[in-house]
């Protein structure tokens, strides 16, 4: 029997489990009819998981709820979004309450070099969740090194790392992931910087290929030099330039790459992805982070109801294009935020999955939620993403995975009015119905 769970936007329905089918003995296709077709037997990249960020402004409003025990829950076991990774800050970002570093302005001997900071909520945070999420896979990027390492004398605004300070900056980078293992922590993962093209108001850098690729080496050095077993991931930025980049540093590192990190602003172009498998196809495609927009602009665009429905379909349709092009997992970025998206220290905000009201510390859970759960509750670690055809349909996107225990998992997103659909699982055929601006997940 097929197991069918469905979101909707009518009524806002969330995760509701319909009837359970058998296949159709034929298949009912009119003109306007989507065909979908799963093949099980041709399979592609192996799923690392789902997850999100351990942001200071996460960790600081997960301090400020009542609620810990429910929100952990609620992202990290079993009967929530089964997360098994995340993503760690190295000092501050613009989610953070300030910013900060390790160390003492201008010591390059890094001898102040302190967690202190860390040690008040994100580790216990990170800790907390680990103990649901066994064998949690993290990623640590930094936004910015000190200023005195920086062209411009400054966290923000870009600049670029010194060529006189890179080895320092990598022994700064060690030094942070020897601190997480001290603290019971192992970074699987480290990228050389969060969005290296990207000039902010906020913690920022800039590096060229050239530059990006000597970072590359002076860290795999660095690393090289301890018993440490952290993967080295690059880019770490949106998806418009990531096979130039990519590709431009792989030319010259790939033995000492272990992956490609990339984004969602700017563009949707997933199918620059499959340039970067197609020429290094041993390397780790990852998407590291995305978030959308909640300023008062963005919500006065439109209702908050229809703005928070589009929010959730944004995550799900890059999901996944994402997955039809080789990513291996999805970090979300901020675990959890205030009501208004923050904290953070140049207003910035954006909207988590789950918001936590400052005042009464009640738990908001956000349509965005429940797409993910469409994928992360259902799609295990381990699992095989399979082949899927889809006739070319407005508004209807769909991938198919095959788990470790054999089951076959295909998400369908329907963004337009209702759709009639036959979906093929190797050759039989099952008719469907899609509700408009949904969601369903099917387990044969």
């Amino acid at each position: 029997m097929i197991q069918l769970i469905q979101s909707r936007k009518r009524h806002r329905v969330f995760w509701e489990t319909l009837p359970r089918r058998n296949f159709d003995a034929q298949p009912t296709i009119e003109n306007d009819t989507t065909l979908i077709v799963v093949d099980p037997t041709r399979t592609y990249q192996t799923h690392l998981g789902f997850g999100g960020a351990f942001s200071e402004a996460a960790a600081v409003m997960f301090a400020r709820t009542k609620h810990q025990e429910t929100a952990l829950d609620a992202y990290f076991s079993s009967t929530g979004l089964g997360y098994n990774l995340g993503r760690c800050v190295i000092h501050s970002s613009d989610f953070s309450p300030h910013s900060r570093t390790y160390i003492d302005a201008g010591d390059a001997s890094l001898q102040s070099f302190s967690m202190h900071d860390d040690d008040a909520i994100i580790i216990p945070f990170i800790k907390r969740a680990a103990e649901k999420a066994k064998g949690l896979w993290l990623l640590a990027s930094p936004w910015s090194p000190p200023a005195f390492m920086k062209t411009n004398q400054s966290l923000y605004y870009g600049g670029m790392l010194k060529p006189e300070f890179v080895e320092v900056w990598a022994a700064y980078i060690v030094r942070y992931l020897k601190g997480m293992r001290d603290r019971g922590l192992d970074i699987a993962a480290i990228s050389i910087q969060n969005e290296p093209e990207a000039i902010q108001t906020w913690e920022s850098c800039l590096y060229t290929i050239e530059q990006e690729t000597t970072m590359v080496n002076a860290l795999h050095k660095a690393l090289s030099q301890t018993n440490l077993s952290c993967g080295i991931v690059i880019w770490d930025h949106n998806r418009d330039r990531v096979a130039q980049r990519a590709c431009g540093v792989l030319a010259h590192a790939s033995d000492k790459v272990w992956g490609i990190g990339h984004h969602w602003y700017v563009c949707e172009a997933s199918e620059n992805l499959e340039v970067v498998h197609d020429l290094y196809p041993d390397k780790h495609i990852l998407f590291t982070e995305g978030c959308v927009e909640y300023s008062q602009h963005a919500l006065n665009s439109g209702s908050q109801e229809e703005n928070e429905w589009k929010h959730g379909e944004h995550y799900g349709r890059n999901i996944i294009k994402d997955s039809l092009h080789h990513t291996e997992g999805f970090i979300d970025w901020n675990l959890f935020l205030d009501e208004v998206g923050g904290p953070n220290h140049v207003e910035n905000f954006c909207e988590a999955p789950i918001m936590i009201d400052r005042t009464t510390g009640a738990l908001m859970y956000q349509p965005s939620y429940y797409f993910i759960g469409h994928f992360s509750k259902h799609i295990r670690p381990g699992a095989k993403r399979i082949h899927l055809s889809l006739s070319v349909t407005d508004n209807v996107h769909a991938t198919s995975y095959k788990n470790p225990d054999g089951s076959v998992v295909v998400v369908v997103q329907n963004e337009g009015s209702i759709k009639q659909v036959v979906l093929y699982m190797a050759g039989q055929p099952l008719n469907l119905s899609l509700p408009d601006r949904s969601i369903t997940t099917l387990i044969f």
